[in-house]
């Protein structure tokens, strides 16, 4: 049984969601505001926390910053705006996913359930010298790739873009994310390095069509695995 906080000055939204989750085999607690939503992570860490960005004393934004410097509890961000950029804002600031007001109880379930299933498959040991995801395997140590069992020759770069995809499989990464944990920060505002070497890496997974080295042209990127089979 998954234990969720959820944030949001919304009472009756609260409820719903409380007596829908917990109808779904989920523990729900509360908080109303950011302050307090911060302070329950701290006393008692949820397994999911869901996170509105309308909040009465902080923006929802300014928590999940705040979360993201000592706590990497998934987070799925609530908002009533829908927009491509505030979607991306809010993957840029450490969420984990975005969901649009108005929505289902079985939606949201599925995506707490998707959020567990990555964070499950990110605690992995310090020493671990090998990713795979799917049908990619990448050996860390010597940075060795293959891809339906055949050995893909890879640059130092397009290894490493791959294996930060491969960390967090099934799952989009934007763009800056990629960029600043890859490249560094000051290549975060060099989107044509990703064109380039998305392209390169499709060609040489003879994955032209980018069915499973995916792109979000207004997000970013993703690897497209079978449902449960993240990175291990």
């Amino acid at each position: 049984m998954s234990r969720i906080l959820i944030v949001d000055d919304d009472t009756d939204l609260l409820n719903a969601c409380r007596v829908g989750l917990q109808a779904l085999q989920h523990q729900v607690r509360t908080a109303e505001t950011g302050h307090d939503g911060l302070n329950e992570v701290a006393l008692r860490p949820p397994d999911v926390i869901v996170l509105d960005l309308g909040l009465p004393d902080l923006d929802g934004l300014q928590v999940c910053r705040r979360l993201r410097t000592w706590s990497d509890i998934p987070v799925i961000v609530l908002s009533a705006d829908g927009s491509e950029d505030r979607k991306v804002e809010a993957l840029d600031n450490g969420a984990d996913d975005y969901m649009t007001k108005p929505f289902g109880m079985r939606e949201l379930d599925a995506r707490v359930r998707v959020a567990l299933r990555h964070r499950t498959a990110a605690i992995v040991d310090d020493h671990v010298t090998e990713l795979r995801a799917g049908r990619l395997r990448l050996d860390l140590l010597h940075y060795e790739a293959t891809f339906d069992d055949r050995a893909v020759d890879l640059t130092p770069k397009e290894f490493d873009f791959l294996a930060y995809l491969a960390r967090h499989a099934g799952k989009i990464c934007t763009r800056r994310m990629i960029l600043e944990n890859v490249w560094g920060s000051a290549y975060a505002k060099e989107l044509h390095y990703l064109k380039v070497y998305a392209y390169r890496i499709r060609r040489k997974l003879h994955d032209e069509e980018g069915l499973f080295l995916e792109n979000d042209p207004s997000v970013g990127y993703r690897l497209v695995v079978p449902d449960g089979a993240g990175a291990h």
